[in-house]
This record gives structure tokens, C-alpha cells and sequence, in this order.
């Protein structure tokens, strides 16, 4: 493994590479690069080890307001990596096709620990996302598409039961009518069609989705970090809850934010006219 430390001198960048998963932040803005190009970013085990300790450096570090996942190459994510047709690594490896559920469960919870970021993660989908990478596009809270690239969760189409949580996160999603349609026929669409059908909040050209994963970054680098997480937890946590119950939480976070020393400059700002400089305090 290869690290580059921060440069005093350079404050605002810091470039950190396991080799299978590329992490850099700058501008307060942490972006994890699936860099498995040849093997169109599959789920092999260096790639998920990789992820998972991105996951682990942009959860402690406090300057960090929110986090990209992408991949290079043609493809976001192509899922399990049925060519090796192996899941975990070395001695530990196990044959996918026979292998406990405890081993798959394990294979999901590295992409699924995005879940737990509580800054607001984008997926720049930047290329084709099937099956599992769908998965890991659809934990991510924002999704920028590539409109020419291709997206689906084909699990029945392999003659497998969806994974990645793909059953409890698309129904939120999409609404259970499409979910049910995606995930029964196994069907891949387009970059444009995900928009269209809320799989993606934005498909962009080819060469735009990392630029529009960043712009919409950067919205969210520059808003108060204390308020974007509680904001992030409560509409989560809120799914199940009935108006009452949201707007009694609602009350009681709005009521902490205001003490905060971020409440005091937003609203002077505001009055003052003049971009506000939160400090996450």
C-alpha cells in the first residue's frame, strides 16, 4: 500500500492510494476512485478492502463534508466478479457459487458501510452500473448518470436473488410499482432512462458526470456540515414516521442547529449580504 501524506503546504488536497480503490480530498470533498478498469471495477476482493478503507478515512476525518464514489474506465461498478467466480481473497476465498450466506453478507457490508458516512455521499456513475454496482450506486444518497452508459439490477437474469439491499432501497426509491418491474425482469436501461424513472437524479454526457458530481459537492461543502448531517439523519430516519412524529424531530433538531455558532453566522450573513463561512460548530 502507498500513501501520500498531506503537505503542510498544500492543506487542501491529500492523495491516498491502496492501488484498487484511489482516495483524494480536496476542497473538503473526499472522492474514492473504484481503479479496476480492466476488470470493469467487479467486486474483487482488493476493490472492496480498498472501499472500505475509504470509507474509513472520510468517517474521521472532520474536515471532510462530503464524499464521491466513482470508477475509472467504461464502468461504475459491474458487480460480483464472476470471471475469478470467487468471493473473498486468499486463503479465506470461496467458491461464489457455493458459498455461505455469511460470506456474501460480508462481501455486501464493505459497499454497504456507505450507509453509515453520516455526510452525504454522490454516486458519479460515470460509466455502466449492473447488479451489485448498481447496489453500490443506489446506497449513495445523490446519483449522477452517464446518459450513454447502462444500468440494471440483473440478478434474476443470472438466476439469482437480488443483493446489496437492492429489495429495501429501491422500493424507496423508485416507488414499489417500478422497483418491482426493474428487479422481476432484470431489465438494463439507460443512463437517460434512470433519470427519467428516478433511478438517477441527473444523467449528464460522457464527460460531465464527475463535474456535475462535483459541482453538487461543492452546494453541499459550502452549507453549514453540522446541519447537512442532522438533515441527512432525519429525512432517513423519517421514512417510517407519520407528519406528527417528523415535525415533533424536526422541532427538536431546529431547536439545537439554532444554538450553534454556524446558526449565528448563516443569519449574519444573510442580513449582511455576503456568502456565510461555517465551521461546523
Amino acid at each position: 500500500m502507498e500513501i501520500a501524506i498531506r503537505d503542510p503546504a498544500n492543506p487542501k488536497g491529500e492523495f491516498v492510494t491502496d492501488d484498487a480503490v484511489l482516495y483524494e480530498v480536496n476542497e473538503r470533498i473526499a472522492t474514492l476512485t473504484l481503479n479496476r478498469p480492466d476488470n470493469r471495477n467487479s467486486m474483487t476482493p482488493d476493490v472492496l478492502q480498498g472501499l472500505a478503507h475509504g470509507v474509513s478515512r472520510a468517517r474521521s476525518d472532520s474536515e471532510v463534508r462530503c464524499v464521491i464514489v466513482t470508477g475509472k474506465g467504461k464502468s461504475f461498478c459491474a458487480g460480483a466478479d464472476f470471471k475469478s467466480g470467487r468471493l473473498g481473497g486468499g486463503e479465506e476465498s470461496e467458491d461464489i457459487f457455493t458459498a455461505p450466506q455469511d460470506r456474501f453478507y460480508a462481501m455486501y457490508s464493505h459497499f454497504l458501510s456507505l450507509l453509515d458516512i453520516e455526510v452525504p455521499v454522490i454516486a458519479a456513475m460515470q460509466g455502466h452500473a449492473i447488479g451489485g454496482g448498481l447496489g453500490l450506486g443506489v446506497v449513495c444518497d445523490v446519483r449522477v448518470a452517464n446518459r450513454e452508459a447502462r444500468y440494471g439490477a440483473n440478478f434474476v437474469q443470472l438466476g439469482l436473488h437480488p443483493g446489496m439491499a437492492t429489495t429495501y432501497l429501491l422500493p424507496r426509491l423508485l416507488g414499489v410499482p417500478r422497483a418491482v418491474e426493474l428487479l422481476l425482469t432484470g431489465r438494463i436501461v439507460s443512463g437517460a432512462d434512470a433519470a427519467e424513472c428516478g433511478l438517477a437524479n441527473h444523467a449528464v454526457a460522457p464527460g460531465d458526470v464527475l463535474p456535475r458530481a462535483r459541482e453538487i459537492a461543492g452546494e453541499i461543502a459550502r452549507a453549514a456540515p453540522l446541519a447537512v448531517r442532522w438533515t441527512k439523519a432525519s429525512i432517513y430516519h423519517g421514512l417510517d414516521w407519520d407528519p406528527r412524529s417528523a415535525a415533533r424531530h424536526e422541532a427538536h433538531v431546529q431547536s439545537r442547529t439554532a444554538e450553534t455558532e454556524d446558526s449565528r453566522e448563516g443569519i449574519a450573513a444573510l442580513l449582511g449580504r455576503r456568502d456565510p463561512d461555517f465551521k461546523g460548530r
